[in-house]
C-alpha cells in the first residue's frame, strides 16, 4: 500500500434541496488497499460514492486524484479520470453473452469488403483474456446468456468491464455480495483481493461486516451524513465498527 492516498475526498459536503445527505466528509484510499464504507440506511454511504464516480457534484468539497483536483460533471468523466463503479445492479444486460457485455456500447468493430461489423472474435478473446489475466475467472462457456452464469460470474463479467480500461486506477463496489449464496461470496471477496494486489484503490460499499472484517484494511463509518469514525481493520472488531454505526452515546 502506498505512502500517500492515491484518492482525497475533503469536506464533502452535499445537500438535496433542505436535506443535507452529507455534512464535512473527508476520504482517502490509497492504492493497493480496500476502503470499506459501512453505515445505516440514510447514512450517506451512496450519495458519498455517487459523488466520486461523478454521479453527484458535491455542493462544497474537493476531490484529489493523486496531485490532481477533479472536476467532474458525469460519470463518463470519472472514468476517463481513472474512477468506475460496479453496482448492486450489475447493469448487465442478461440477455447477452459475456463478450457482449463486456463491450456494451463499446463495441470492437472490423471492416470487410469495406463495411464495418462488430469483431465479435475479438470481444470474445479480449473477455477471455481479461478474466483470466486480470481476474482468474475462466468461463465454461461464452457463448450462454449472463443470465445463465452464477452469482460470482456476473460479478467478474462486471468487474473485468471495468478494469478493462488501462487507465483504472479506483474501482468502487456497491454491495458486491448482497444477493450471494456463501460460495458465491467467497469468489466475489476473492476477486477484490485481485484487484487490490494489482495495486488498485478499491472502495468497497457492504452491509456485511463478515465482509468488511475479510477483505478491508480500513473502515470508514458514516452515520447521518458525517464521518463518525475509521479504523484500521487489523486493530478493530465488529463490535467497535457496531457502536460507530448506531451510536454507542445512542444505545447506552
Amino acid at each position: 500500500m502506498s505512502s500517500e492516498p492515491l484518492v482525497r475526498m475533503r469536506n464533502i459536503t452535499k445537500r438535496f434541496g433542505g436535506v443535507t445527505a452529507l455534512s464535512g466528509v473527508d476520504l482517502d484510499a490509497h492504492a493497493g488497499e480496500v476502503v470499506a464504507i459501512v453505515g445505516d440506511n440514510g447514512a450517506g454511504k451512496s450519495t458519498l460514492i455517487k459523488i466520486l464516480t461523478g454521479v453527484y457534484q458535491p455542493t462544497e468539497g474537493e476531490i484529489f486524484l493523486g496531485d490532481e483536483k477533479l472536476e467532474m460533471a458525469s460519470h463518463s468523466d470519472a472514468i476517463d479520470k481513472g474512477i468506475d463503479a460496479v453496482y448492486q445492479t450489475l447493469a448487465l444486460a442478461d440477455h447477452l453473452d459475456p463478450a457482449a457485455n463486456m463491450f456494451l456500447g463499446n463495441e470492437l468493430t472490423t471492416k470487410f469488403a469495406g463495411i464495418t461489423m462488430l469483431d465479435n472474435k475479438r470481444m470474445r478473446a479480449e473477455t477471455e483474456r481479461v478474466l483470466f489475466e486480470r481476474l482468474g475467472v475462466r468461463l465454461k462457456s461464452m457463448d450462454a446468456p449472463t443470465e445463465s452464469l452464477s452469482g460470482g460470474q456476473r460479478q467478474a463479467v462486471a468487474i473485468a468491464r471495468a478494469v478493462y480500461h488501462e487507465g483504472l486506477r479506483v474501482l468502487v463496489m456497491d454491495e458486491p455480495t448482497a444477493a450471494l449464496g456463501p460460495q458465491e461470496t467467497a469468489r466475489t471477496l476473492k476477486l477484490i483481493e485481485t484487484v487490490k494486489a494489482q495495486g488498485l484503490a478499491v472502495i468497497l460499499i457492504s452491509h456485511s461486516l463478515d465482509d468488511v472484517f475479510q477483505v478491508s484494511d480500513r473502515v470508514h463509518v458514516q452515520r447521518r451524513g458525517k464521518c463518525v469514525g475509521v479504523v484500521k481493520t487489523a486493530d478493530s472488531n465488529q463490535q467497535e465498527v457496531l457502536g460507530l454505526i448506531v451510536g454507542v452515546e445512542e444505545a447506552a
